[in-house]
């Protein structure tokens, strides 16, 4: 599963830092267009993430998964054939359910690969994948240099037959353990006929909603970076590609030397103070680059992509470690899932969010940073009472692939 990731990201690495451009110079959409339709498409993703998760607790994981990698091929390959606008927000909408979807089942499979030591393997996963969007990422800057609209949909293309080969390779990987499911003969049922429902766990769903505005470092990088780029007279078009390549670099270096601080649930929830202090350093420095010069420009462009990634690698770590510490063994799926909208809602919000940011200019990205960064106060709080008292969540030994 850990090839699969890095399949999966070099893939998206050809896209992701383009996707904004291709809508604009190729599709000839314009910025609210553009921003609309990220926000529409990923609205209706959101409904993904529960779905994946829910099906993972009553069907073979890696089956469901495969079909949720065919189904983002489909709509990759399909994002070819048009421009039309009222397609390619239905297209990009079934491209986005396929992908929250898989994102969480992702999840739940290393979840139960690697039990106890789900942090490290998250760690490597992330590092793996991260070498993936940084190798994408170049081809797509090597791409640009062309300056051919045809460059962007031979990308697009790229990513999708990405999407076909992870499909091919998760069919080949064995089916992990789960608490949810026991085999009888040739069947498989649950082993708990109620497992209790995240839908009234409280805590829980306050944990998600915070963590959905912790998640918008993403829509920084697909949407924010690009699109500021793009519409600043003083920023090289290719140096969106580029910041995504250095976030990605960093990623591969650092990820798992964090991951170290976040071992247990306490220790993960210390870490929202730091992640607290990267997104405030970051939506300054956003700020502070709509004001400069070219040189200026460019140097407080690439320190906000360093502090937004430093605080993705933080709130990785964060995530991965609460959101599993929160769920009952039994219904790991269904909680997983649930906590798949938080990055699915993000997908929706994240691009008016950024767009705005934008729009309103300096005021705004610093309004962006201090926002998330009162949200980590809030969980730090949410969590304290709910989390498991000392007890090591990785062992200090290293997680070979699955």
């Amino acid at each position: 599963m850990l090839a699969i990731a890095l399949i999966d990201r070099i893939g998206s690495g050809l896209w992701a830092s383009v996707s904004v451009l291709y809508f604009t110079y190729v599709s000839g959409l314009s910025l609210p267009e553009v921003g609309t339709l990220a926000a529409v498409s990923g609205a209706i993703g959101i409904a993904g993430a529960p779905l994946g998760g829910r099906l993972a607790d009553r069907l073979p994981l890696t089956r469901v998964l495969t079909a949720c990698q065919l189904l983002r091929a489909l709509a990759s390959f399909a994002l070819l054939t048009t421009d039309d606008y009222t397609l390619l927000l239905a297209i990009s909408a079934v491209g986005a359910l396929g992908d929250r979807a898989a994102n969480v089942l992702t999840k739940l499979y290393a979840t139960r690969v690697a039990g106890p030591e789900r942090v490290r393997y998250q760690a490597l996963s992330r590092t793996l994948a991260n070498a993936g969007w940084a190798l994408g990422g170049l081809a797509a800057a090597a791409a640009l240099a062309l300056g051919a609209t045809t460059a962007y949909r031979w990308l697009l293309a790229g990513d999708a037959v990405s999407f076909v080969a992870i499909a091919l390779l998760t069919l080949r990987c064995g089916e992990p353990p789960s608490a949810s499911r026991v085999v009888t003969g040739f069947r498989a049922r649950p082993r708990t006929p109620n497992p209790p429902g995240p839908w009234r766990d409280r805590t829980y769903l306050a944990y998600v909603a915070t963590d959905t505005v912790l998640f918008l470092d993403d829509a920084v990088f697909k949407i924010g970076l690009p699109l500021s780029i793009a519409h600043s007279e003083h920023v090289p078009h290719g140096l969106a590609p580029l910041l995504l390549v250095l976030n990605n670099v960093l990623v591969v270096a650092l990820q798992v030397p964090l991951a170290r601080f976040g071992t247990s649930s306490e220790a993960a929830r210390r870490l929202l103070v730091p992640l607290s202090a990267a997104f405030a350093l970051g939506g300054t420095a956003m700020a502070l680059s709509a004001t400069g010069r070219t040189p200026t420009a460019v140097l407080l462009l690439t320190a906000a992509a360093t502090a937004f990634t430093l605080a993705e690698m933080l709130h990785a770590t964060i995530s991965w470690e609460l959101s599993v510490a929160l769920a009952p063994a039994t219904a790991q799926g269904a909680y997983l899932g649930v906590h798949g909208l938080a990055q699915s809602a993000q997908r929706s919000i994240g691009p008016l969010a950024v767009t705005a940011a934008i729009a309103v200019g300096p005021l705004g990205w610093s309004a962006f940073g201090a926002l998330i960064a009162l949200t980590c106060g809030i969980q730090h709080r949410v969590v304290r009472d709910r989390l498991p008292r000392p007890r090591l969540s990785a062992a200090p030994v290293t997680v070979s692939e699955h």
